[in-house]
């Protein structure tokens, strides 16, 4: 296995509890307690995934999620408090792909770890791609082996939770998506809430990656009360 994930937690005993399931499990981690010795590792190190603790002593795990996204994709779990759902939302604005909030059990954890690489895996993978793997809509053109998307021929780069929502909802052909389908997409059988906007952030970002217009958009088409599609085109 040997994926070197980032583990950043000011909370001594959880970093090193997370840091001793993970090893167990065959990572490699590089466990820090500050935000400064993070985003040394970060500029130094060629890492597969990052756990961001919220709370630092020195800044915040957002900035460190800010940071990682300038220069890559790899996955990021954020580590928010109980109840604390702006955290979430700010953390998925900013590029996070999953969060888990405290207190937390490490093997669920570590189950999302590893279910975050499998997907990243699959995406930057390298492949022939054959007819069905390329999706067309419009300008739109994602290629579901190599993770790679192009809007009017020129890359747009996504998270793979991004990813994961956009082609979901060109291959409903029409169709509209729920928010629950969305996040169930992305997180299995976690228990969906009508009041978590973590898909309505998602959906957010993916426009403005897209400049896609909220009133009158081109792809992203929200169906009030019932979720999202993109047309056929």
């Amino acid at each position: 296995m040997n994926e070197k994930i980032l583990v950043v937690d000011d909370e001594k005993e959880i970093s090193d509890l997370v840091a001793l399931y993970l090893e167990n499990e065959g990572f490699a981690v590089y466990k820090f307690y500050t935000a400064a010795e993070a985003l040394e590792c970060i500029a130094s190190v060629d890492l597969d995934l990052a756990i961001l603790d919220v709370m630092l002593p020195d800044t915040d795990g957002f900035q460190i999620c800010k940071k990682i996204r300038e220069r890559s994709t790899y996955p990021i779990l954020m580590l928010t408090a109980k109840g604390e759902e702006i955290d979430k939302i700010t953390g998925l604005t900013l590029g996070a792909d999953d969060y888990v909030t405290k207190p937390f059990r490490p093997l669920e954890l570590v189950a999302r770890v590893k279910a975050q690489l499998r997907r990243y895996k699959q995406y930057n993978t390298p492949s022939a791609p054959e007819e069905k793997d390329i999706i067309t809509c419009a300008a739109l053109t994602m290629n579901i082996l190599t993770h790679e998307c192009t809007l009017n021929e020129k890359p747009l780069i996504l998270t793979p939770a991004e990813f994961t929502i956009l082609q979901t909802l060109c291959q409903a052909n029409g169709r509209v998506v729920s928010a629950e389908e969305l996040f169930h997409k992305l997180w299995g059988n976690e228990q969906f809430s009508k009041d978590n906007r973590s898909i309505t952030v998602h959906i957010r970002h993916l426009r403005e990656k897209m400049n896609d217009s909220f009133e009158r958009p081109k792809y992203i088409k929200t169906v009030w009360g019932c979720g999202y599609k993109i047309d056929r085109i």
